[in-house]
């Protein structure tokens, strides 16, 4: 299973707010996701960004007005409402909000709204005071009760001058939000624990041994898994990568401290995915002062770190949870590698992939893996994006939990 807006039908509702503009940008970013986007804005909508910037966004029709149906097209609110995967509001204004909480339908939007069977996400955007107000407050509830989804927003400076909640979330939010609405939630009721990026072994107080990692897929296995409805634990080392939404992250340096932080929490989860690039070697005492270039060569004594999968593979022989899924990042011998790997730390399944390729290695934004489980199956993918990638293996750690 994929987690994508390609292909989807998507209804999006603007209101007028000043957010409008941005709310523009979520259309364009949807239709280059290659979703087809049908706009329905209100007549206050117009008055902060045109219906031709819409249509020239989405690449289809913007409807603004009830009766505006070309012939054969009278019950337009009916097909809108019928011929859609899902409909976003945003900006949700508190005038739009109220209109939906209580059922009116006196505009194109809020009669295709409660013609429809679809889900329905809902964007707030608006002065502080007015969605604070208790009006506002209970029609967002109404709307839940509903069923809709009424999404927090944002706090920060506002259009009006004022500092509060109000302002609409960021893409980012509103991406995952739809995507995670547009995705089968066959990760709900589990708890997944994923390790990503690299760790930094000090050795004084300016410089530091580690890896290429970036964290690109362990941070893809966070946002696919988020999406399909997991409770979400991510344990990061230092990376640039902004964190998906609605997940708990645990920052980390070391491997000691990534080793703290995994032990802590991994007996809690259904699924423990190990995608992290851990320092297998940390050297053996930390200099309390910068090491000065005074010396042709410089001798340092390396210890090894804890082994967080070898630790956990001994605790699961005790134990059935949690699935644990490990990743072999290799340079030559893949699969032999991967096996050994798979096999003296029990795991569940492995993860392996070459590191040398211009396309599968760190900071690359595809992949090429191969996934070996424990009973020996083997499945070879093609070079995918790390997100595809992400969609797979949560695939094959729900078939082994079965």
């Amino acid at each position: 299973m994929t987690t994508t807006v390609a292909g989807k039908k998507i209804l999006f509702g603007l209101c007028g707010s000043i957010a409008a503009y941005k709310s523009a940008g979520w259309v364009r970013e949807l239709s280059k996701a290659e979703a087809q986007v049908t706009v329905i804005m209100t007549d206050a909508a117009s008055r902060f960004v045109s219906s031709l910037t819409l249509s020239a966004l989405s690449g289809q029709r913007v409807y603004t007005h009830m009766f505006e149906a070309d012939a054969g097209e009278e019950m337009s609110h009916i097909s809108l409402a019928a011929d859609c995967d899902l409909i976003v509001v945003s900006p949700a204004s508190a005038h739009t909000i109220a209109r939906l909480a209580h059922g009116m339908a006196d505009d194109l939007l809020s009669t295709v709204i409660l013609a429809a069977t679809a889900r329905v996400l809902i964007f707030p955007a608006m002065n502080s005071k007015m969605y604070c107000h208790p009006a506002t407050q209970a029609n967002c509830a109404k709307l839940r009760e509903y069923g809709y989804q009424v999404i927090e927003p944002g706090e920060g400076l506002l259009a009006c001058g004022d500092e509060g909640i109000g302002k609409l979330v960021d893409w980012q939010v509103g991406r995952e939000t739809i995507l995670s609405a547009l995705t089968q939630q066959d990760l709900s009721n589990k708890s997944v624990l994923i390790t990503a990026g690299p760790t930094w072994e000090s050795l004084d107080p300016v410089r530091h041994l580690s890896n290429r990692s970036t964290g690109r897929m362990g941070y893809a296995l966070a946002r696919t898994a988020r999406r399909r409805g997991a409770e979400v634990t991510l344990v990061s080392g230092p990376t640039s990568l902004e964190p998906p939404p609605g997940i708990e992250v645990i920052r980390v340096e070391s491997a000691a401290q990534m080793y703290e932080a995994v032990m802590d929490r991994y007996e809690q989860a259904d699924i423990v995915v190990k995608s992290a690039a851990v320092s297998d070697y940390r050297p053996a005492k930390h200099l309390q002062q910068k090491i000065k270039k005074s010396a042709e060569k410089i001798t340092m004594q390396m210890v090894p770190n804890p082994d967080i999968l070898l630790e956990m593979g001994k605790r699961k022989k005790r134990k059935k949870k949690p699935l644990l899924v490990g990743f072999a990042a290799e340079s030559r011998n893949h699969l032999a590698e991967g096996k050994r790997k798979l096999k003296n730390k029990n795991l569940d399944m492995i993860v392996i992939n070459d590191i040398k390729g211009c396309q599968t290695g760190f900071g690359s934004d595809t992949n090429q893996i191969t996934l070996v489980d424990k009973s020996g199956q083997t499945e070879k993918l093609p070079l995918l994006s790390k997100e595809e990638c992400a969609d797979i293996i949560w695939d094959r750690s729900l078939s082994l939990l079965g």
